[in-house]
């Protein structure tokens, strides 16, 4: 059990991640699929879409990324970079680790991990290891993780709505204790469900929170000079997730994401940060949606909020419930 102790200082600096973290969701992703496909994670339609296309074919994808990360045992924590705003740019911050931390890191694994002249070079900062393990990166990334992009997105918006709504009904206690079913808040200390028994001070740097698609239980990484991270997997919901696939050969499955993150009013900024896209990009799209009557914007300052109208809301809905939201297929 890991017991995390807050401060007044550190429960006011808690802050959420705009989105989930791409490097870290696509080695998550790699390491969910080494399992068996069994636990709370496989219930979720996209977890079982990767499965049925990645199936056979992960060691090829993947390359260096199966051996960095197992089924069980620590994940090397250089594939997590929270200060990344895009998964160009998580690859590029995790090539540059210092080698000293990648000696340390890749120390945690298992012999048959580090077997191989490619790890034991990556240990060393070789620049050639590093160049291919942000290949395989990113190579695995676009085949298998960036058709799900849009969706899990639209999910984490969605759970950042809810955790969103839970403060400002509850407080910084209700958020905290329905954080995830197996955490629990013990004002002033979170208790989480981790191996070993660990005490966490976040010393008044306060606490990052980022949701997770392919987490299957929440995660910390602890740093000495800025926010401990706690990476939590976000919440499964009843709502459908049927009328954004309904609406894709429609509006365009980018646009369609647009218009259901608007499920919740947000400034052009948070759309493009929701959907995965640029600031450029999200304001085309809405200014499509808004000239189609699906959207309104509304200015506040500087900044413009859009939300949906009632034509938008119910386009939404008028979808038929789907069990099953799968993006399309990667061509290969």
């Amino acid at each position: 059990m890991m017991r995390m102790h807050f401060s007044d200082a550190d429960l006011r600096r808690i802050t959420f991640a705009p989105a989930p973290n791409a490097l870290w969701e696509t080695a998550l992703s790699v390491r969910l699929l080494r399992g068996a496909p069994t636990g709370r994670n496989w219930s979720r339609p996209g977890v079982r879409w990767l499965h049925r296309q990645v199936k056979g074919s992960l060691a090829e994808r993947a390359g260096v990324l199966v051996p960095l990360v197992p089924p069980k045992s620590v994940m090397p924590g250089f594939l997590l970079q929270p200060d990344a705003g895009d998964f160009a740019t998580g690859v590029e911050l995790a090539r540059q680790t210092p080698s000293s931390q990648l000696a340390v890191e890749l120390s945690w694994l298992s012999p048959a991990q580090r077997a191989g002249r490619w790890a034991e070079e990556l240990a060393d900062g070789a620049p050639w290891a590093r160049q291919t393990l942000a290949s395989d990166l990113h190579g695995y990334f676009t085949s298998s993780v960036e058709p799900l992009w849009p969706q899990i997105q639209a999910e984490a918006a969605a759970d950042r709505a809810l955790r969103a709504e839970t403060l400002l009904r509850g407080g910084v206690d209700a958020l905290l204790a329905t954080l995830h079913a197996d955490c629990h808040w013990r004002p002033p200390t979170l208790h989480i469900p981790i191996a070993g028994d660990h005490d966490i001070r976040l010393c008044g740097r306060g606490l990052l929170l980022i949701p997770s698609y392919f987490a299957p239980r929440p995660m910390v990484m602890y740093r000495d000079h800025a926010a401990t991270v706690l990476v939590y997997p976000i919440c499964t919901t009843e709502r459908s997730t049927g009328p954004a696939d309904v609406l894709g050969p429609l509006l365009g499955r980018t646009r369609a994401a647009v218009l259901a993150t608007l499920r919740d009013p947000a400034t052009t900024t948070s759309v493009a940060e929701r959907v995965g896209v640029s600031l450029a990009s999200a304001s085309q799209h809405t200014t499509v949606l808004r000239n189609a009557g699906l959207i309104s914007t509304t200015r506040t300052g500087v900044a413009v909020l859009h939300a949906l109208t009632p034509l938008g809301e119910a386009l939404l809905h008028r979808g038929p419930e789907s069990e099953v939201r799968q993006p399309p297929a990667h061509p290969k």
